[in-house]
């Protein structure tokens, strides 16, 4: 049987990566459908895809897949006829191709069987997550966006909302989208008559969002086709107004697409214009959280002095502190403050990968 993972260093195919010549076309794809084993399916697809030198991180399930990849591209038409050969449910599949890319996303394949292609807590055998909303395109999206008697839904994580959103969209303030469900359902009870359109990334979320709103008794549901990546483009393409304003992040090392000039967020140290997202550099941290240039200098990429001075400290030493400390995925809050998040406390486990 082949080997089915990496036996190299994330260094080392990083750094090969970053070697690469050849440009790469990232793109991400998703679909729910029935796998009875999804095991053997990764498996198969798996070494497919090494084949094509496919790089990134996909997840399978019974309930279908989730992809986010780079492609080279004189592989791309080959890898497209492989998909919509693998299986039935894949013919007329969407792939989001990215807006901006310099096709550095990925630098290895990771290929992951979970419970959920989206962890949504939802543990209810009566929820049925093909009875979806309408899709909207573009200029569906545009004309319901001015409706006095519609609201849009962002159904992305807190930090993803700070640096773009629709104009006036409602927020979910949660880390993880299985929070998120819930408190959708709450915040909106007084609302089920409502037009609700939800969106997310590529759409994903806002999908299985939909489903869940109609089944907790909403009655006008809406979801926006493709997410803010298949929206921008097609209202680009269109000359179509664009009505989301600022970055899209994204779940890879862009950390973020720009959809419009806008910059509505602030670096969480100094409070000056910025949306660039960033992990911290101390490897007993990684805390995400937004930094300008000048902070980062100032701080040597660090979240906060504490780090900065981890960080400086002999390597033997940085190890003898992080042992014994879960780190988890810290993920800057506006409520919680920057200090009170880099002080190592545990945070709980939950994927920061959505989409």
């Amino acid at each position: 049987m082949p080997v089915l993972h990496n036996r190299i260093s994330n260094e080392e195919l990083k750094a090969r990566m970053l070697a690469e010549t050849e440009p790469r076309t990232t793109v991400s794809f998703y679909k729910y459908f029935h796998l009875d084993d999804p095991k053997a399916f990764r498996d198969r697809l798996y070494l497919e895809l090494v084949k094509l030198n496919v790089f990134g991180r996909i997840y399978v399930a019974k309930e279908g897949i989730n992809a986010q990849i780079s492609v080279p591209q004189s592989q791309f038409e080959a890898f497209k006829q492989h998909l919509f050969e693998c299986h039935p449910a894949f013919n007329n599949i969407r792939l989001n191709i990215a807006l901006e890319d310099d096709g550095k996303s990925f630098w290895v394949l990771r290929f992951k069987v979970r419970e959920r292609i989206v962890a949504d807590g939802i543990d209810d055998e009566t929820f049925d997550p093909s009875n979806v909303g309408e899709y909207l395109k573009a200029e569906q999206v545009n004309a319901m966006i001015d409706d006095p008697d519609t609201l849009f839904v962002d159904m992305r994580n807190h930090y993803e909302y700070e640096v773009g959103h629709f104009d006036n969209a409602i927020e979910i303030p949660s880390d993880t989208f299985r929070d998120q469900l819930p408190m959708a359902v709450d915040m909106l009870k007084e609302d089920k008559e409502k037009k609700i359109v939800m969106y997310c990334t590529g759409g994903i979320r806002c999908e299985k969002a939909s489903a869940y709103m109609l089944h907790n008794g909403f009655k006008n549901v809406y979801h926006v086709e493709g997410g803010i990546i298949e929206y921008a483009r097609r209202a680009k393409e269109q000359g179509l107004p664009v009505k989301f304003k600022g970055k899209n992040f994204v779940f890879d090392e862009r950390m973020g697409e720009r959809i419009s000039d806008d910059v509505i967020a602030n670096c969480h140290q100094c409070g000056a214009e910025c949306d660039n997202h960033t992990n911290c550099l101390n490897d007993g941290c990684h805390l995400l959280f937004i930094q300008c240039p000048a902070c980062a200098a100032k701080f040597d990429g660090c979240c906060s002095e504490i780090c900065q001075t981890e960080l400086k400290l002999p390597p033997e030493q940085q190890r003898a502190l992080r042992a014994g400390r879960e780190n988890g995925n810290k993920i800057f809050n506006k409520s919680k403050g920057l200090l009170q998040t880099t002080m190592h406390i545990p945070e709980p486990k939950d994927s920061a990968s959505q989409e």
